[in-house]
């Protein structure tokens, strides 16, 4: 793939991370203006610390979320992930890719920063030359971008350790959330908590109800742990079309199963992205500026137009003769039967050895853990928007209602409004506010969103102590 940029053949990256690192450190040192902490530390009457913002998800979002208020001169951060330290995120767990899908050029983590970008760490290490012999970026080498991001920003993460119930303390202004290590549980006490969860971190990852009876021995969600190997010769069957389907095939075909067999519902798979379709300033930047029915009617005709795999990750899965695809195939009925998975569809009866569940997940804000005590009061799109009835989608109508910055909104107005403190970062944010959370494609404009929301909450609730502030300042310019 052709380099766009017309310099790359004059320009020298920096040689090597340090050098890289040390003109880093001069961008954030040129860019630091305003350099002062501005934010008056908290406490509880009995000397608890209150962290002014808590992160739940240390994966690309989380981190960009942190850095973004650090570079605000919010320093009173925390980033709670509950992977083991190295594996943020699903590029080195359930990511079956061997690819990210976006293009290698996108920004976003980076805020416009060109030394921190994946491009400029990659070329520090492999040069100009190498980056242009990129075609995609492999999935393992983003996950190490990632950790090089945290490690040379310093962004305070506490690695296994799961977020419990958010709950609202009135009496001490700000969100209580069980923080769980090594066996044991500290609460901890946030102002503002960013959920940065994943793809499913509205909701939960779903098989559909005619698979979940059958024995866990017999099937699994694409999300999960699975032995290949022990696959080895065996049959397996994948419901799904999406990109994840195809990857957990091809994995398994490369793992030497000896069939797979594909089903999904539609005539003919997609062959049209919207997604790369959507990669513009103006529906990345604007979708959240749309009123309510364009805001459905984008997103509604995004879904409707289906999730394909990318050609690679299509002709990956293809190239295998064991590989048999089965269009127009829904799961009527699946059983066990004499230690298979007996699958029947409305043109046949297959017996496989194993099932591999690549359908997504459901969104449902009742699901999340960390939900459990707040979910009634936040307005969903279905206390919102009516859809016409040929529109209709529940899937869309229970995702959460957002505020301009990814802030949860009250479901009964008046009643909650401190649930406005909390922001979710998550895919749940798509028909709100378009790709945001768990969604490379839209951070370069997301990021910033979600920063200034949360410093403007920040600032407002303080504004009457910037106010004292201000009045007793007293610094001389000179003497009179």
């Amino acid at each position: 793939m052709p380099d766009r940029d017309p310099l790359a053949s004059t320009y020298r990256p920096p040689q090597g991370l340090e050098a890289l690192e040390d003109a880093l450190r001069r961008d954030l040192d040129i860019l630091s203006y305003p350099a002062r902490s501005w934010v008056p530390p908290r406490s509880t009457p009995d000397g608890r610390p209150i962290l002014d913002v808590l992160i739940v998800g240390g994966g690309q979002s989380g981190l960009g979320a942190a850095f973004g208020l650090m570079r605000e001169r919010v320093t009173n951060v925390l980033v709670l992930d509950d992977g083991k330290d190295g594996f943020h995120g699903p590029w080195k767990t359930f990511a079956r890719m061997i690819t990210l899908r976006t293009p290698k050029y996108l920004t976003g983590p980076d805020y416009n920063i060109p030394n921190l970008s994946f491009r400029a760490w990659y070329e520090a290490q492999h040069g100009v030359e190498g980056f242009q012999q990129v075609a995609l970026i492999p999935k393992e080498l983003w996950a190490d971008y990632l950790l090089w991001y945290r490690r040379v920003l310093g962004i305070p993460v506490k690695c296994g350790t799961k977020a419990g119930a958010l709950s609202w303390r009135k009496d001490l202004d700000c969100f209580e959330v069980p923080a769980a290590h090594n066996g044991e549980t500290e609460f901890l006490l946030a102002r503002k908590v960013v959920l940065a969860t994943g793809i499913d971190g509205s909701g939960r990852w779903e098989a559909p109800p005619e698979v979940q009876p059958l024995p866990r021995a017999l099937w699994a969600h694409t999300h999960d742990p699975i032995d290949f190997a022990a696959l080895k010769g065996k049959r397996v069957g994948v419901l799904g079309a999406g990109a994840s389907a195809f990857d957990n095939a091809s994995v398994a075909l490369e793992s030497g199963v000896g069939q797979v067999d594909l089903f999904y519902r539609r005539k003919k798979l997609p062959n049209v992205n919207p997604y790369r379709w959507a990669e513009f300033a103006g529906f990345l930047r604007h979708h959240g500026d749309l009123p309510d029915a364009q805001r459905w009617r984008f997103i509604r005709q995004i879904i409707d137009m289906g999730q394909l795999p990318p050609r690679d990750t299509f002709e990956r899965a293809r190239r295998h003769p064991h590989f048999h695809l089965h269009a127009e195939s829904p799961w009527v009925e699946v059983k066990a039967q004499d230690g298979m998975a007996v699958v029947r569809t409305p043109h046949a009866t297959h017996a496989f050895d194993f099932l591999i569940i690549a359908s997504g997940f459901t969104t449902d804000l009742s699901l999340r853990p960390e939900l459990q005590e707040l979910h009634p009061h936040i307005a969903l799109w279905k206390d919102r928007f009516t859809p016409q009835e040929n529109e209709r989608h529940a899937d869309l109508l229970r995702h959460p209602y957002l505020g301009p910055s990814f802030e949860f909104q009250e479901k009964q107005p008046g009643t909650a409004p401190w649930i406005g403190g909390v922001f979710n970062y998550t895919f749940g944010c798509l028909l709100s506010l378009g790709f945001g959370g768990a969604s490379i494609s839209g951070m370069k404009y997301s990021l910033p969103r979600l920063v200034g929301g949360i410093t403007k909450q920040l600032y407002l609730d303080d504004s009457e102590r910037h106010f004292r502030a201000l009045a007793d300042y007293a610094t001389t310019e000179f003497e009179t």
